[in-house]
């Protein structure tokens, strides 16, 4: 038996607690190595000596920019990857690589489409997300460079949730990994040793996802892999790619909802307290990044193991394994918020060492974290729905937070209070509200959709 067709048997026979641990661990790997592209490019860049806290809020302004590009990569790939699983579960291999096939094309005129039109409207748009005259420059730099590098972030990130759908989790752990290495290596060498900035980051960060890109892209084409990309399968079918778009507007909202509520954090802050202020967005953003990428990781890993019984109609099993993720993740998310509240300075200092802001964020950070507990209910949640292929509830529940929620707050409480804070507690309230309406959500249908025996 070849090792893919055994990855897919494990997902129905393995012992549930094991099975998790072997599949959650290296996606959450992959998850925090993929956190280090952008992670490290700010610690670097927030270290430059004179102009480092200006140069990390010019970065931090592009951020909207790059979950626009990314959440273009879940819309294709996470829209199509669960879509696969339920496939192989019901035992239509051919029908999961008509999936796969389709969404690889969609990647690639996702990228061209989004390079060119990024490339004409940039510098508005990066005022328009709360640049300034002294940190424009700064953006302007980085996202010309990273634009050019589109292409591969879409195949990079977008078909390695192809190789998870498997159950390879270790193979989409080793395509985030050769990337990430390769961008820690390249940051200092271009930025300090070549003297290029901002710039310098930019360019260590496309070439690290081109590798990436290639590796990807070489496994889902050779015989290792249980799902391959076949020229046949990548002519669009309209049927196909509405499936995955249907299911794809879900975590693409989730992500691109990101670029509008820093959009509003960024404004709203640049208005009420100014380029301090928005640089404890860049800051705390990355800490957030912290936090939630390892549960998106958990999540992803667990996340075929329910697709796969739910296209083989094995109940049972997907309630064991939400059960245990729902533990996990507010396991998680509630240990990261005591160690926010404890630790916020020493948390700002990996960032930068600017007396000033680390002191804002120090007092701001507890607040703008103190709801983060109660989001690993929905980030279970959601999995839940998304694995399952319902597209209508993902979408929803994809909006509620951040559209619904949290940009009405950032922008109603300063409003009301007069005060800058009105922001920061705009988070916390819309993380508590979210996760108790998504899991009261879940309850109420989880008898419909997993029936009992």
């Amino acid at each position: 038996m070849s090792q893919s067709h055994r990855s897919e048997e494990a997902l129905s026979s393995a012992p549930i607690g094991p099975l998790m641990f072997k599949l959650a661990l290296p996606s959450v790997a992959a998850q925090l190595i993929n956190m280090l592209y952008n992670i490290v490019d700010r610690i670097y860049i927030g270290h430059i000596p004179v102009v480092g806290r200006t140069a990390l809020t010019g970065l931090g302004v592009t951020f909207p920019i790059l979950m626009l590009i990314s959440a273009f990569t879940a819309f294709a790939g996470m829209g199509g990857a669960p879509l696969a699983s339920i496939r192989l579960g019901a035992g239509d291999r051919e029908g999961a690589e008509k999936i796969l096939g389709n969404s690889t094309t969609l990647l690639l005129i996702l990228a061209a489409v989004l390079t060119t039109v990024f490339s004409i409207i940039k510098e508005p748009v990066l005022m328009a997300f709360g640049a300034s005259e002294n940190t424009i420059g700064y953006a302007l730099d980085y996202i010309s460079i990273y634009l050019v590098g589109t292409v591969f972030v879409q195949l990079a990130l977008g078909l390695n949730a192809y190789i998870t759908a498997q159950g390879r989790a270790l193979i989409a752990m080793c395509s985030v990994l050769i990337g990430a290495v390769l961008n820690i290596l390249l940051d200092p060498l271009f930025i300090f040793g070549f003297q290029m900035g901002v710039r310098g980051a930019a360019l260590a960060t496309i070439i690290s996802q081109g590798v990436s890109a290639c590796w990807v892209v070489g496994f889902l084409c050779s015989k290792r892999s249980g799902l391959r990309i076949r020229w046949k399968n990548m002519r669009p079918e309209g049927r196909v790619v509405a499936s995955i778009a249907s299911l794809g507007i879900a975590p693409f909202i989730m992500q691109s909802t990101e670029s509008l509520v820093t959009v509003v954090l960024n404004s709203g802050l640049q208005f009420y307290g100014g380029d301090l202020y928005v640089a404890t967005v860049t800051v705390m953003q990355s800490v957030m990044q912290m936090v939630v990428m390892p549960v998106q990781g958990i999540t992803q890993g667990v996340q075929p193991i329910m697709s796969y019984n739910f296209g083989a109609k094995n109940y049972a099993r997907v309630r064991q394994v939400f059960r245990l993720l729902l533990r996990t993740t507010l396991t998680v998310t509630t240990t990261a918020c005591i160690l926010v509240a404890l630790f916020p300075k020493p948390l700002a200092l990996i960032f930068n060492d600017n007396q000033e802001l680390v002191e804002l964020v120090g007092r701001v950070m507890p607040i703008f974290f103190a709801g983060i507990w109660a989001f690993g209910a929905q980030m279970a949640c959601q999995c839940a729905f998304m694995a399952m292929g319902q597209a209508k509830t993902s979408l929803f529940l994809a909006l509620l937070r951040k559209v619904l929620l949290l940009v009405p707050l950032a922008i109603i409480l300063p409003l009301v209070t007069g005060n800058v804070m009105g922001i920061y507690v705009a988070e916390p309230v819309a993380d508590i509200l979210a996760s108790a309406t998504t899991l009261t959500l879940f309850l109420r249908k989880r008898k419909t959709l997993l029936p009992t025996e």
